[in-house]
């Protein structure tokens, strides 16, 4: 099932149609078992007409986020650990992320308040002072309180490489900005755990023209799931759950940089298409 945040109210697409969930999200979501929980609210929601529960996605979509916090993993795939490599090689930080990869220790770093995250539609920003900007396109958990995987959704980690590179401690910098994080377009809940096959595929599209296209299985991914949930929930408590960005394994090459305009499209399968143009603040 997938679960949009519209200004309508929660909108519950399930596989014979569209539902308005009338609850407040976080009450909605922050619970064991939300698969379960959505079934079983069907007989009694509102059913919505096709044509109208369109329109309140298309008119009035939010990023499907109440007052969770947004967390990230690093260096996660080996492509991440390579890319950090290159831009720190010139600080002499390059064996930071060597190390990290293969550490018993995840590497994991606050992201986003919710009045930072961007949804589907919406523009996400490049600092006007770095001068080599990515997206990262990753696999989100939504993990209740409790600690639990109820649901995924679509991240985009836009990070500044020349920041980060310059020195390792600059990461908050180059991470933690305004519209420097987006999510979306649902919070899609299975039945079951997503399947390691899932593929993640960026394009970067300027002018029209198709700029980077890749893709990857998010099997490929050093650390499971399970570990990255655990050691986040060690030490903090997350009263409305949280949302944790897995980590990328798309980076473009080198030589590239997103500019003002630009159009960053990722889509995982079973969840969507997340979309998003380039800005400033």
């Amino acid at each position: 099932m997938k679960l949009y945040k519209t200004t309508q109210g929660p909108l519950l697409h399930a596989s014979d149609g569209y539902y308005a969930a009338g609850q407040d999200w976080d009450e909605l979501v922050n619970r064991d078992d939300l698969y379960r929980y959505l079934n079983e609210i069907l007989s009694s929601a509102q059913l919505i007409q096709e044509s109208a529960a369109r329109a309140w996605i298309d008119n009035g979509l939010l990023p499907p986020i109440g007052n969770q916090e947004v967390w990230a993993a690093g260096v996660t795939y080996f492509r991440s650990m390579e890319a950090r490599m290159e831009e720190a090689k010139d600080s002499g930080g390059a064996d930071l992320y060597d190390k990290v990869y293969h550490a018993e220790r995840p590497e994991l770093f606050f992201k986003a308040l919710p009045h930072r995250v961007s949804g589907h539609g919406q523009p996400v920003s490049i600092r006007q002072d770095s001068v080599w900007d990515v997206p990262e396109p990753e696999l989100t958990l939504f993990i209740n309180s409790r600690g639990s995987i109820e649901g995924y959704t679509v991240g985009n980690d836009m990070s500044s490489r020349s920041i980060e590179g310059e020195n390792a401690l600059y990461l908050p910098q180059a991470k933690v900005y305004d519209r420097s994080a987006a999510l979306g377009p649902c919070l899609y809940v299975p039945e079951s755990r997503i399947d390691p096959e899932t593929v993640i595929e960026m394009d970067i599209i300027r002018n029209e023209q198709l700029m980077y296209c890749d893709s990857v299985k998010i099997n490929r991914i050093k650390r499971s799931l399970d570990e990255l949930v655990g050691y986040l929930y060690r030490e903090c408590r997350f009263d409305y759950g949280s949302f944790l960005m897995t980590g990328t394994c798309l980076v473009p090459p080198n030589e590239f940089t997103l500019q003002v305009g630009d159009r960053v499209d990722i889509t995982i399968g079973p969840i969507g298409t997340l979309s998003n143009t380039i800005a400033y603040n």
